[in-house]
């Protein structure tokens, strides 16, 4: 592997996603305390909104991803930061509650921003630490955007309204900048092709096709998805307040908490990314994921016990969540493809699951304010985190062995042709 190219698509990728999150997540750290409507917290429709337009823009993904050729990329991508932008700026100007709807326009864009970066990255021998570098953005940017917003409400004077369009306005120019660097990366070479399978659009009756062929083992998948965004986005969206309730308000502590999961994360898949056999390493991320789903049930049982500090106990648990949440973001999936030499591309299976997984988000948030109003957000937090550990360690027990029943049965396969 080149190190030079190495680094160029490290720092290509990682700032472009990492800066698509300033016109995303900045709205999260604004309480809106004083407002509610129709009987729901102001916040929750907010997060809700914005949701459904992410959730809208993952299942049109499926399609527009994993057809659209690789010329156009970095024009849907600009194209799309620009909406998003003009969504948040129609947030600043438009009364609540009708700036709502806002919310939703700047989430039905965004959504794509991750199967476009990622296909600059996938099969490629790299593949798996470029996009463990890419997964280590949306960890340790979702913190310190929202510690940029925090800092312009609290030493610019900015309004908890016009925050979130002054904070993507700031990083309008580096994004920019990252995604032409994107645009300039070479295609995979010859060697790339024969260790990864060659990178293809596909049609829908290949799409059906696949997903026919595998749809035990990822409809599970699918589920635990959902189960991992509903969480993940539970603790991202309501940072503010987890941290509050565990006696901590100080803007740097969204950052301080993310970073050490992030760098761990890097390191665990960056190891995984170094072994050549492609079966081997897709088996290495099933027990990370058995890992990680320990991790939280643990972390989170001794943290009710008091044997854990609540710094401590986030970063546990968070690093649990990451370690399991990440692979599904293309990792797993570049690994899937190579393994049983699947004709196709990532973005396909990594839409299928995010476009659910998002779902999944919207229902625990309507779950909470409606089915469980009663409970505390830490109280709740905690509940779900349980919910996570314990379902994840079972579906990805099924998951290993579906999937070495299905490596066997083509390894048997081949040796009868061999035979013969």
């Amino acid at each position: 592997m080149n190190l030079r190219f190495i680094l160029r698509a490290s720092l290509a990728s990682f700032g472009t996603y990492f800066c698509m999150y300033a016109f995303r997540k900045p709205f999260a750290v604004a309480s809106y305390s004083d407002l509610d409507f129709w009987g729901v917290d102001y916040k929750i429709w907010l997060i809700i909104a914005q949701i459904l337009g992410y959730t809208l823009s993952k299942f049109a993904g499926i399609k527009i991803i994993s057809e659209m050729p690789s010329h156009r990329r970095l024009w849907y991508l600009v194209g799309f930061i620009g909406f998003a932008e003009a969504a948040l700026l129609g947030f600043a100007v438009i009364p609540a509650p009708y700036n709502i709807f806002c919310l939703f326009l700047n989430g039905l864009p965004l959504g794509m921003i991750w199967g476009i970066v990622f296909s600059y990255l996938e099969g490629r021998r790299a593949s798996e630490l470029l996009g463990v570098i890419l997964s280590s953005s949306f960890i340790i940017s979702s913190g310190i955007v929202k510690s940029v917003g925090k800092w312009t409400m609290d030493h610019l004077g900015v309004s908890e309204f016009w925050m979130p369009v002054t904070t993507g306005a700031l990083f309008i120019l580096p994004l920019v900048g990252c995604a032409w660097l994107l645009e300039k990366l070479p295609a995979p070479d010859a060697e790339d092709t024969y260790q990864k399978t060659l990178r293809l659009p596909m049609t829908a009756k290949e799409r059906s096709s696949l997903f026919e062929r595998f749809a035990g083992p990822l409809i599970l998948i699918v589920c635990f998805y959902t189960l991992l965004t509903a969480v993940r986005d539970f603790r991202d969206n309501f940072a503010r307040e987890l941290w509050d309730s565990l006696g901590y308000q100080e803007a740097t502590i969204y950052s301080i908490s993310e970073i050490p999961i992030a760098l761990v994360v890097l390191a665990i898949f960056g190891y995984i990314g170094t072994v050549v056999k492609n079966y081997q390493a897709f088996m290495y991320y099933h027990f990370v994921l058995l890992v990680g789903c320990a991790a939280i049930v643990v972390s989170t049982y001794l943290f009710q016990l008091g044997w854990l500090s609540p710094v401590v106990w986030m970063i546990i648990s968070g690093l649990g969540l990451y370690a399991a949440y990440v692979p599904f973001n293309g990792i797993f999936f570049d690994r899937m493809i190579a393994t049983f030499k699947i004709k196709g591309n990532v973005g396909f299976l990594i839409y299928i699951a995010d476009a659910f997984g998002y779902l999944g988000s919207i229902a625990i948030l309507f779950y909470k304010n409606f089915g469980r109003a009663e409970l505390t957000w830490l109280r709740f937090f905690v509940e779900a985190l349980y919910v996570l550990g314990f379902t994840g360690l079972g579906i990805t027990v099924y998951c290993m062995y579906s999937f070495k029943r299905k490596k066997k049965k083509i390894e048997n396969i081949k040796q009868l042709i061999y035979e013969q």
